[in-house]
């Protein structure tokens, strides 16, 4: 995945799953057939290879696996964990029981997690403390008095971790990666996407009434009276429409140039005359925010006038909704039923609530993750592993060189300055080279959602002293348990957590065709976002600045715009496509990923021979079968819609199925004749990298 979420607290919240234990790594590797990293018994080999690759390669998958009841989803990664799980609630067990027991021993990762699993799973605690968790921002909202208090009481809410409004945090100037700048972007909505406010379709407008009744519920056990909830809720949604028409769509905010305007306070005065900023950087205790990126111009505009138009008793309906949003899934269980009717059941399908442990090791790894992932890291990750991978990385790195310059729609001028982007791009695996200090982080046993208000103030404090330091490439945006990868294009940098690093994704003593077709598919896929429609835009410095002629730069879009085209043409459920301009980048990134590890595989074998036939499939035959069965997946209708409204990544049987029609080297592979070949014609076909 392309990495783009400036807040890196909760980027494990997709795709939040865990690495195994090294019991449970040993038994997936048991269960590994004549040298493959995926069971070929997951296939339906009645189908034929060539008319429905996704099918052969993981239909009989499909039949024995049903979407578990608290999943809204399942795949090849969630498979890893619903089998890791139970390997960090051990870890998490056994911490807790040395709290408890006061062990001298524990070492201070063993503590905070051990505290924090014992107040998350304190179910009588929590429901006896109702709402008072709130009582603080409530009473804070209720002493709004004057214009002035409303952006003092949006700057509390930021520092707790309830997102009122718009976003701030500090990250990287995206013109100039050697130093932090402050940010503001648009926000402030509490459905997934501005177009949830916007479109007027049956399905769209069910799921804002439904949104409604949501409010109304959250409203009422605030405390208010049924026609009061039934205002309040009213107002919230009139004030977030009015939010979303101000808002940019994900596709506009695919353009790294249209987010870029960089200005100082006087320079942010302008634009919002209306706002004391300069009282909101002050209660964030940053009395000199310097040169300050505003994301959205248009935006704050807008939620200025908002600011000094709209009613104080609207706002404050506005801030305890927020408030109570943002902390619901720490309350009393009317809170987190309440939140998940909504948000689970509606939204993505999911039937059941899963169970509290999983909910609460859950939000240990996305608020301690570094006292986690400390403690998976001494146990479960092997330094051979690690070698391995990297290995891997090497050979990609390779190929993909060479493929550059055999590239014939690129000017001599722009290859050496990707040669010189890919030669910089840093590498990161398993897990950081020095864990976050948490020694400041009050973390007790007696209060779970005090406890997370208390790391969420941690982590904002920690993100604002990073103003005017030098830039931390240390820093992971993921944690080492996360079941996932990513390219950071300020960084220039390609990062493999721990969790990803293990069966069925990938095993060092397997079959190289089957590693190279998984994982290193997963490696050429992050290693093309440093060069797909949004990652090109960056130098090998991370610097938002062109490398290209203007030549090859209309050569890129034109290919980029017939892979749009392909994806277009997808319709996954009733009459919804896939959006090809919001999935570019994933589908550039996968067909690029994908012929650069066959081509890293056609070297590697030559250095390391492997078997010819394993189980009746060559070599490239086991390349393909790999990758399309990391893919695997089966997903509920409302989670689709929601898939394809607001996530860049398209179905997963999609990313099986374009990416082969355009690699004669499948159809090759398979001997497809052409009655039932997938690959496109000639004109049709897409080749960028």
């Amino acid at each position: 995945m392309l990495k783009k979420n400036p807040m890196r607290r909760g980027l494990v919240a997709v795709l939040m799953c865990f690495a195994a234990s090294s019991s449970h790594a040993d038994s997936a590797a048991a269960t590994i057939t004549n040298g493959f990293v995926i069971e070929p018994q997951t296939m339906n080999r009645s189908v034929d290879a060539c008319s429905d690759f996704f099918e052969f390669s993981n239909g009989q998958w499909i039949k024995d696996n049903p979407i578990p009841a608290d999943r809204s989803r399942y795949s090849a990664y969630d498979e890893v964990t619903e089998r890791n799980l139970t390997a960090l609630k051990a870890i998490a067990e056994e911490a807790a029981k040395n709290v408890a027991n006061r062990n001298p021993t524990s070492s201070p990762a063993e503590k905070i997690v051990g505290a924090y699993f014992l107040s998350g799973m304190d179910e009588a605690g929590i429901e006896a403390a109702g709402i008072k968790p709130l009582a603080q921002g409530l009473e804070q909202i209720a002493a709004i008095k004057q214009r002035s208090d409303l952006i003092s009481v949006i700057a509390q809410q930021h520092k707790t971790g309830a997102g009122p409004l718009f976003g701030f945090y500090i990250d990287q100037d995206a013109k100039n990666t050697l130093r932090y700048i402050t940010q503001l972007t648009q926000g402030g909505l509490g459905l997934p996407d501005r177009d949830y406010y916007l479109k007027s379709d049956a399905k769209t407008r069910e799921i804002r009434a439904k949104y409604v009744t949501h409010l109304e519920t959250i409203f009422g056990l605030l405390g208010d009276a049924p026609d009061v909830a039934k205002h309040n809720a009213a107002t919230v949604l009139k004030i977030e429409t009015r939010l979303a028409r101000a808002s940019m769509s994900k596709i506009e905010l695919r353009d790294p140039q249209a987010s870029y305007h960089l200005m100082d306070l006087k320079g942010l005065g302008k634009i919002d005359p209306h706002t004391d900023w300069a009282n909101y950087f002050n209660q964030l205790g940053l009395a000199q925010p310097g040169d300050i990126n505003v994301a959205q111009p248009k935006f704050f505009a807008e939620a200025g006038r908002m600011l000094s138009t709209v009613s104080l008793a609207d706002w404050q309906t506005y801030l305890r909704w927020n408030l109570a949003h943002a902390t619901a899934r720490d309350l009393s269980s009317a809170f987190v039923n309440a939140n998940f009717e909504f948000y689970g059941r509606t939204l993505q399908g999911t039937k059941e609530l899963s169970p509290r442990w999983k909910r609460v090791l859950g939000n240990i790894d996305r608020s301690v993750g570094d006292a986690m992932g400390e403690l998976y890291v001494a146990k479960f990750f092997s330094p051979e592993a690690k070698a391995g991978v990297l290995d891997m990385v090497n050979n990609i790195k390779v190929a993909m060189h060479d493929s550059i310059l055999k590239l014939d729609w690129m000017s001599d001028a722009t290859k050496q300055q990707a040669i010189k982007k890919l030669d910089a791009i840093n590498v990161k695996i398993g897990y950081p080279d020095h864990w976050r200090d948490y020694s400041s982080l009050v973390i007790d046993t007696t209060s779970y959602a005090n406890n997370n208000m208390r790391a969420n103030e941690f982590e904002f404090k920690r993100m604002i002293a990073k103003l005017g330091k030098p830039i931390d490439r240390n820093e992971w945006g993921m944690t080492a348990p996360t079941v996932n990868a990513y390219y950071n294009p300020t960084m220039n940098e390609i990062v493999f957590p721990a969790g990803i690093l293990q069966p069925p994704l990938y095993h060092l003593k397997a079959d190289l065709a089957a590693n190279y077709g998984n994982t290193g598919a997963t490696i050429g896929h992050e290693m093309t976002h440093a060069f797909d429609d949004e990652g090109r835009q960056f130098d090998a410095d991370g610097n938002l600045k062109s490398w290209w002629t203007k030549d090859d730069e209309k050569n890129f879009i034109k290919r980029a715009a017939a892979i749009e085209k392909q994806f277009d043409e997808f319709n996954p459920i009733d009459q919804l496509h896939i959006n090809g301009k919001l999935t570019a980048g994933e589908n550039i990134a996968d067909l690029g990923g994908m012929k650069i590890a066959l081509q890293a595989l056609r070297t590697a074998v030559k250095a390391q021979p492997q078997p010819e036939l394993i189980d009746g499939f060559t070599q490239e035959q086991r390349f393909f079968i790999a990758n399309a069965q990391s893919f695997r997946s089966l997903a509920r209708p409302e989670q689709l819609r929601l898939q394809l409204a607001t996530d860049p990544h398209a179905p997963d049987y999609a990313r099986v199925l374009a990416p082969i029609a355009n690699m004669p080297e499948f159809t090759a592979a398979f001997s497809c004749p052409a009655s039932t070949s997938p690959l496109r014609p000639i004109e049709k076909r897409v080749l960028i990298w």
